[in-house]
């Protein structure tokens, strides 16, 4: 076999044991320091009355789960320079032209979901939670200086979008606010549809497993070994995330995920696959986006019943069990064709 693809298992297995074997004491340690979820009586426009009727048994679930999958990433990351220092291998996960935007990606915008998670769980000031003000500051200030090291020092000024007929679209420095656009739009994308028991997690599953297949095709190792490791603590979280959930991912994992997964779209020349693959994601996005300017256009009057999406459809009469599977299933199969689409279009 591959000596790459058993170095890339080898660190999803590892992953995926690490989180799974982490998991239950971690879960104890949330359930002994009350760090619950608080089900949410306000929205971001009037009330949220809906949303609390269908979901209030779930307040109290321990959440944070996340900060396992950066713990489990950064550790491997921390093996695999022990691993280089004995010789075992060439190259660690801590590589400046594959791995350094992304494990920086994990961290900057995992922390920033960490302190807003713990706000939330601890009630600090008034708000439950950082405002999105401040979030979007953040997500500002980092996607800006990622859209600058991509601009100055790699020298990108184009999108590429993968396809056969249509060439890279070069946009000098509008590439700038473009890539801060696509990064803060993807964070908040797998944010605003986290919000059933294993819903985001499958869906972010099926993606990283395309961003595995696409880094690897493209000779990117070290950048599919993360991928799949991130992929291995995927796993480990679904195992105690079906529903009843033991736990939520919340968005110490949800800001971090999504922002990573179009950087490596960027970094792979596959914008236009992952807009595809991503459709669930932008499906929810967009319907956040319609029924808050409803709300402020027509004097609260909304288009759906709940949003995101996956809530609205709660609320049209859909079980949750419902709900999840047949979005999992389009994910799926978008997965499976957009792999396909990019092998033909190779």
């Amino acid at each position: 076999m591959d000596s790459n693809l058993i170095q890339i298992f080898g660190f999803s297995l590892a992953t995926f044991l690490v989180g799974f074997l982490i998991t239950p004491y971690y879960i104890s340690l949330l359930q002994y320091a009350k760090m619950g979820k608080q089900i949410r009586e306000n929205a971001t426009i009037w009330k949220a009355f809906e949303f609390f009727k269908l979901h209030s048994a779930k307040a109290g679930t321990p959440t944070m789960w996340w900060a396992v999958i950066l713990w489990s990433v950064f550790f491997m990351v921390l093996v695999s320079i022990s691993l280089q220092k004995l010789g075992f291998t060439n190259n660690s996960l801590l590589n400046q032209k594959e791995t350094y935007l992304s494990l920086f990606t994990l961290f900057t915008v995992g922390l920033l979901g960490w302190v807003d998670d713990w706000m939330n769980i601890r009630w600090i000031w008034k708000t439950k939670w950082i405002s999105a003000r401040f979030k979007m500051i953040w997500l500002i200030l980092f996607s800006g200086l990622w859209a600058w090291w991509f601009y100055d020092k790699l020298g990108w000024s184009e999108i590429l979008l993968s396809l056969p007929m249509l060439p890279g679209i070069e946009l000098w420095l509008l590439f700038i606010p473009l890539f801060m656009f696509i990064i803060i739009a993807a964070a908040n994308s797998v944010n605003f549809t986290d919000g059933l028991d294993g819903l985001a997690g499958w869906l972010l599953l099926f993606t990283y497993g395309v961003y595995w297949f696409i880094t690897y095709d493209q000779w990117l190792f070290l950048l599919s070994t993360l991928c799949v490791s991130i992929c291995g603590a995927l796993v480990a979280f679904l195992w105690f995330n079906i529903k009843p959930a033991k736990f939520f991912m919340w968005d110490v994992g949800s800001l971090a995920l999504g922002a990573n997964l179009w950087l490596m779209a960027l970094l792979t020349n596959t914008v236009f696959i992952l807009i595809i693959v991503w459709f669930i994601f932008i499906l929810e996005t967009m319907s956040v986006i319609i029924q808050l300017t409803s709300k402020k256009l027509r004097n609260g009057k909304k288009v759906f019943k709940i949003a995101p999406f996956h809530h609205h459809l709660e609320a049209c009469g859909w079980s949750e069990e419902t709900v999840v599977f047949r979005l999992w299933l389009v994910g799926l199969i978008l997965s499976v064709v957009w792999v396909i689409f990019y092998m033909i279009t190779k």
